[in-house]
């Protein structure tokens, strides 16, 4: 690296100084008004990650996950969707922020790494003008030391010859290459909070661990908190310290990774846990699948919005979870949250799922 760079390059954050943490989400509520009725994609949810904090966030897709943190960003036209509840990022209120407000946040506080990276970054122009663009949006320098910059990204987050890259367009890398350049945008401001959007969707199990390495590298260097969203538990038990499970556009479930791995106690975890194949295990020993498919935002189901697709609610009193929402509530660890009407979750989980499961 060159001394120029050296100079403008942003030093590395402190954490943050304040009581609360740098990200606090609390009674978040997205709706979408459609010609069919409105779509509750995200209810009632509330969450917080501190600086070097990494906060995993696991559902099937259609749960919320994306959603939610796209709330983050300021991304939802405000003319097409509703927002409720609070977003504090730094201590600063964003729900209702002006876009000037947003554009100052997004990419220099906050930054994503989207799912799929051949929408996110542009085809017409190349990757190094993009990554450009970004820097020089909250840096006034010039495009010769933003260009030094661009490359300096590409080769940190381990494109090959970066300074021939930086002038190739998108469809010259290839899947992971392509992830890479995204990351290195995401990072050039070096932002306090990263989200990233299922970073590993639809690359080699290779090229994943060499993508999840990568997020968890610039994480301890910039000191940054991460959201990681992804279906993918394997995932997570790597990275995460905390981890949220979102079911119908509410939290389910929140703890502790190893709380959340170990000792689950909503059923719809317990699922989730048990669709994964055991690669140190029986080989032999078949999958179990949820039953059923996630319910319609449009039309969510009266109660516990799990119930249709749960195979325990027969062990709860009367009709409750058909016609009661459970509230979230504590669970039998510290810091440990669920949202389910089993009295004993804990008895169930070790008589009929442990052995499946774990």
């Amino acid at each position: 690296m060159t001394e120029v760079l050296d100079v403008e390059r942003s030093p590395a954050r402190q954490p943050n100084s304040q009581k609360e943490p740098f990200l606090v989400v609390e009674h978040l509520s997205v709706q979408f008004p459609t010609y069919d009725g409105l779509v509750k994609a995200v209810t009632d949810l509330s969450y917080s990650v501190d600086m070097g904090e990494t906060l995993g966030i696991v559902g099937e897709s259609g749960s919320g996950k994306s959603v939610s943190s796209m709330a983050v960003l300021g991304l939802h036209d405000i003319k097409r969707s509703r927002l409720e509840g609070s977003i504090r990022v730094a201590g600063k209120e964003i729900v209702g922020a002006s876009q000037s407000t947003m554009r100052k946040i997004r990419g220099n506080e906050v930054a994503m790494i989207f799912q799929d990276p051949l929408t996110a970054l542009h085809p017409f122009f190349k990757i190094g003008d993009q990554i450009i663009e970004a820097y020089r949006f909250h840096h006034n320098v010039s495009k010769r030391v933003a260009r030094r910059r661009a490359i300096e990204m590409l080769d940190l987050v381990g494109i090959p010859r970066p300074d021939q890259r930086v002038d190739e367009y998108v469809h010259q890398f290839s899947g992971g290459m392509r992830q890479r350049a995204m990351i290195a945008m995401a990072l050039v401001n070096n932002p306090r909070l990263l989200i990233a959007d299922e970073p590993t969707t639809a690359l080699d199990v290779t090229v994943q661990a060499q993508i999840l390495d990568l997020i968890q590298e610039m994480q301890k260097e910039f000191g940054s908190a991460v959201i990681m969203i992804t279906h993918d538990l394997g995932v997570i038990a790597e990275v995460a310290d905390e981890v949220l499970v979102m079911y119908a556009g509410r939290c389910v479930e929140k703890g502790t990774t190893k709380q959340i791995l170990t000792h689950p106690e909503m059923p719809y975890t317990w699922g989730l846990l048990g669709s994964i194949a055991d690669v140190v295990g029986d080989v032999d020993k078949p999958l179990v699948p949820i039953p059923g498919t996630p319910p319609s935002l449009l039309n969510p189901p009266s109660g516990c919005s799990f119930h249709p697709r749960c195979v325990h609610r027969d062990k709860v009193e009367g009709n409750r979870c058909v016609e009661e929402l459970p509230e979230l509530r504590a669970g039998g660890a510290p810091n440990h949250l669920l949202r389910c009407h089993l009295t004993d979750p804990d008895a169930v989980f070790e008589s009929e799922v442990k052995e499946e499961i774990l």
